[in-house]
C-alpha cells in the first residue's frame, strides 16, 4: 500500500503530524509518498533517513499513483491536494478555522490515519464517498474539475469592471445583463465564495448546483438546479472576462464567448470519518 501526505505550506504543526504519522507507520508494510514542502521541512530532523520506506519531495500531481493521499492543513490544502490526486482516496485533517472539506482533528489525525490503513491493508481497499466535482469549457478550452466553485466575472470587481452576462439553465433563460460575474458552485462550495456572495447553504448530501449572480445590476434570487444541469454564461462583453475554477485555474475569455458549466465525470472521493456539517456551520462567523 503506497500512502501520499501533503502538508500545508510553511505550517510546522502540518509537518510534525506528517512526520509522527511516518513513525507511526514505521514497520506497517506502507510506503509513503510526502510533498515537496513537508520534505523540505522533515529532511534536516531525518539525518538518518524517515523511520519508514518513504519517498521525499513528491509532486502532489504525482501522487494519483497512491491508494490513499492525507490531506493536513485548511481548506485550501484540500483542494491543492484534490487537484492533484484525480480519483484517489483523499483524507483531510483539519489545521483551519472552520474546516468544510477536512473532518479529522490534529489530535486524532495519526491514530485515524493508522487506522484507515489497517482496514485498507485487511479489505483490500479504501472506503469512501464521494463530491462532485463541476468542469468549465469553451470553444477548444476546458479548466481543471473544480471542487467548490466556477466563476465567470468581468475584467474585475467593481464599478465599471463587470460583464454583460446571460445565464441559462438546461437551455433556459435565468438572468442576463450586467453584473460583476456568475458563480456556480457545488454543495461543497456552497459554504465558500458562494455563501460571501449571498448564496445559500446546502447540505453535502443535496444533489445539486447553485447559481449566484455577483453584484448584478437587476439581480435574481440565486437559484438550486439539479446536479446534472448544464448551465451556460454567455459574455456578450468586454473581453477580457475570466472563467475562474476553484479560485486558481483561469481563462482569459474573448467576447462574445460562452462557457458550459456541467458535472465534471470524476468526483473526489473522500475517505475517514464523516464530517458534521452542522458542527462545522457553527464555526461561520
Amino acid at each position: 500500500m503506497r500512502v501520499g501526505l501533503v502538508g500545508q505550506k510553511g505550517n510546522s504543526r502540518a509537518a510534525s503530524i506528517v512526520a509522527d504519522i511516518c513513525e507511526r507507520l514505521d514497520g506497517t508494510g506502507v510506503d509513503l509518498a510526502v510533498d515537496e514542502a513537508t520534505a523540505g521541512a522533515l529532511e534536516s530532523s531525518w539525518s538518518a533517513g524517515p523511520p519508514t520506506p518513504a519517498e521525499l519531495g513528491v509532486p502532489v500531481d504525482e501522487m494519483a499513483h497512491c491508494d490513499l493521499v492525507v490531506s493536513i492543513g485548511g481548506d485550501g490544502t484540500f483542494l491543492f491536494t484534490a487537484r492533484g490526486a484525480g480519483s484517489t482516496p483523499i483524507m483531510g485533517v483539519n489545521l483551519g478555522e472552520v474546516g468544510f472539506l477536512n473532518a479529522i482533528a490534529p489530535e486524532d489525525a495519526v491514530d485515524t490515519v493508522a487506522a484507515e490503513v489497517e482496514r485498507a491493508q485487511r479489505e483490500g481497499s479504501v472506503e469512501t464517498r464521494e463530491m462532485p466535482r463541476i468542469a468549465a469549457s469553451g470553444d477548444g478550452w476546458a479548466l481543471p474539475a473544480a471542487l467548490n466553485e466556477v466563476v465567470v466575472q468581468g475584467p474585475r470587481r467593481g464599478h465599471g469592471g463587470g460583464a454583460a452576462l446571460e445565464v441559462r439553465v438546461d437551455g433556459s433563460l435565468y438572468t442576463s445583463g450586467e453584473a460583476d460575474g456568475v458563480l456556480v458552485a457545488t454543495p461543497t462550495g456552497s459554504t465558500a465564495y458562494n455563501l460571501s456572495e449571498g448564496g445559500p447553504l446546502v447540505h453535502p448530501e443535496v444533489g445539486s448546483l447553485v447559481v449566484t449572480e455577483m453584484c448584478a445590476e437587476e439581480p435574481m434570487p440565486p437559484l438550486v438546479v439539479g446536479a446534472d444541469s448544464t448551465v451556460t454564461v454567455r459574455v456578450e462583453a468586454p473581453d477580457g472576462s475570466y472563467a475562474v475554477s476553484d479560485g486558481r485555474a483561469r481563462r482569459e475569455l474573448d467576447a462574445p464567448t460562452q462557457v458550459t458549466i456541467e458535472r465534471a465525470a470524476e468526483s473526489v472521493r473522500v475517505a475517514g470519518p464523516p464530517l458534521d456539517f452542522f458542527a462545522a456551520l457553527s464555526k461561520i462567523e
